[in-house]
């Protein structure tokens, strides 16, 4: 795919949501920390529904702490992995207190130092709370990338690499959550929606699914 059609791929994205944000619920770096750690193998709608609870009783490390491990699974039993991502939590809570005075970082190295934090969730906060222009490559990015030619890879970290090299500057801000509704919503695992998609006239895909 040449660098014209990479632009106006995200020309029309950002044609059609100027301002894209996460499907997660926060007002903090922290809330976003937590709302992404609690978010793994499980929907934004349910992790929405357990800060719901969390949130209003703590939603800072100190908070966290002084729930107890017991009393924080209490909020997000309804969450798969929900005593290992409380226990990941609350280990990350104890780090954020104890090393950076209960701030979310804002490097990545001090980030996947936290307790369940990997590359992705470092690049979402980075991204996200902080507006540094990573990509997240979740499964989403991964299979629009692949799919539409737009920064093929056979690993997570190759599309990203490319992304950041291919992605114009000017939509490189957002392109990770333009990305991850077009999986999410367009180009879905199963059946893509190509008849709807706005950009596939664009896409290098072969096996567009037919009207």
């Amino acid at each position: 795919m040449n660098a014209d059609k990479r632009h106006e791929i995200f020309a029309r994205l950002q044609a059609e949501t100027p301002h894209p944000e996460t499907e997660l619920h926060w007002t903090t770096p922290f809330e976003l920390l937590t709302a992404v750690l609690l978010s793994a193998q499980a929907t934004d709608v349910g992790v929405n529904k357990a800060t719901a609870r969390l949130f209003p009783v703590a939603n800072t490390p100190e908070a966290i702490i002084a729930l107890g491990l017991d009393g924080l699974k209490a909020h997000i039993r309804t969450i798969g992995l929900y005593n290992t991502k409380a226990e990941n939590l609350m280990k990350t809570c104890h780090l954020l207190v104890e090393k950076h005075s209960g701030a979310v970082p804002r490097t990545r190295k001090a980030l996947e130092a936290l307790p369940g934090v990997g590359r992705k969730t470092a690049n979402v906060i980075l991204n996200t709370a902080f507006g540094i222009p990573t990509i997240a490559v979740d499964t989403h990015i991964f299979r629009v990338a692949n799919r539409t030619g737009l920064a093929p890879g056979k690993n997570v970290v190759e599309v990203e690499q490319k992304l950041l090299r291919h992605v114009p500057r000017e939509f490189k801000r957002d392109a990770h959550h333009w990305l991850i509704l077009h999986g999410r919503y367009t180009c879905v695992a199963r059946k893509p929606r190509c008849p709807g998609c706005l950009i596939a006239d664009l896409c290098d895909y072969p096996e567009k699914t037919a009207p």
